[in-house]
């Protein structure tokens, strides 16, 4: 049994929602609304409905059911574009329609499962489903990522990234005309208490740290923009720009990708242009550049050819 009281912050909270942000992330929402109907959730010790408004000081209990079993993970014979590799590293040019580690609904064709094929002896580093991975790039981002071969690999390199001391830029296609050449975007993040796949701005949230530097407008069509997060948090850059009125082209979550498909965009322009780090273990600084993928050329191309029929 598990218990919380509601703060003030939490106060007309629905109780589905309270449940939803308290409870571990395994725990999905229907699992919550289950046992709400179940009656295995009291507040104040009486049942109530899963749209009952909580207030301050209420106590609620739930009884939470067990952790399944985490599923195991199978080598894939998938071709990677590797950028360098050693004993202790391997740096791949991820494709943008591909995830970086199984989840529970998709157990194959990701990153994992074709570096557990390349790698014999990655199983085990940094949990099972994540093997060596200290970092990550959404489905849909393309570009640069690193992956850890060994355990003391995965641990040096995790203490960089936790102190910032590894340098990342991004390009994007940001819809519409940003005004000013360059910024910096200081908003904490946080999960969002209803859509849990989605991020959100939140003044109780982690900091969050992106400076942006415009490379190019398409009048007020899009803006290409070298990104540069001095944090790492969950969908960073995608809600940072978002903020300033100007998603990601061809985001599904935080943009109108829709629209976009006009230009022939099918995923979020978002390309992991490069990253630098130290050597894990020779502590040489290194870089790698993601050459820019044929679909965000494309792109450029297509809104380019746009911009310049409607000037004629």
């Amino acid at each position: 049994m598990k218990s919380w009281k509601v703060e003030r912050r939490e106060e007309g909270w629905r109780l589905d929602q309270f449940l939803k942000e308290k409870t571990p992330a395994w725990i999905s929402r229907s699992m919550i609304q289950k046992a709400i109907k179940e009656g295995k959730v009291k507040v104040n010790g009486q049942i109530r409905k899963p749209s009952y408004k909580l207030k301050e000081g209420d106590l609620v209990e739930v009884d939470l059911p067990e952790r399944p079993k985490e599923p195991t993970v199978q080598p894939e014979e998938i071709d990677l574009k590797i950028l360098y590799e050693d004993r202790d590293i391997i740096v791949i040019d991820k494709p943008g329609d591909m995830i970086v580690h199984p989840v529970p609904s998709k157990l194959s064709g990701t990153l994992v499962n074709a570096l557990l094929h390349h790698c014999n002896d990655l199983q085990g580093i940094g949990g099972k489903l994540r093997p060596g991975i200290v970092h990550r790039l959404d489905k849909e981002t393309s570009g640069v990522i690193v992956v850890a071969k060994n355990d003391f690999s995965h641990q040096a390199l995790s203490k960089q990234f936790k102190d910032r001391r590894v340098k990342k830029t991004y390009i994007l296609l940001a819809r519409g005309c940003i005004k000013n050449d360059e910024g910096i975007i200081e908003l904490p993040l946080a999960r969002h208490p209803i859509l849990r796949i989605k991020m959100t701005v939140s003044e109780n949230g982690k900091e969050a740290i992106t400076i942006y530097r415009v490379l190019k407008r398409f009048d007020d069509i899009a803006t290409l923009v070298l990104a540069f997060p001095k944090t790492g948090r969950t969908h960073q850059i995608r809600v940072h720009m978002k903020s300033l009125g100007h998603p990601i082209m061809g985001d599904k979550i935080y943009g109108k990708y829709k629209e976009d498909e006009i230009f022939g965009i099918k995923r979020q322009m978002l390309h992991a242009l490069k990253l630098g780090f130290f050597h894990p273990r020779t502590e040489e600084w290194m870089e790698f550049v993601s050459p820019l993928p044929e679909d965000f050329k494309e792109a450029i191309r297509s809104i380019s050819k746009y911009v310049e029929e409607r000037r004629k």
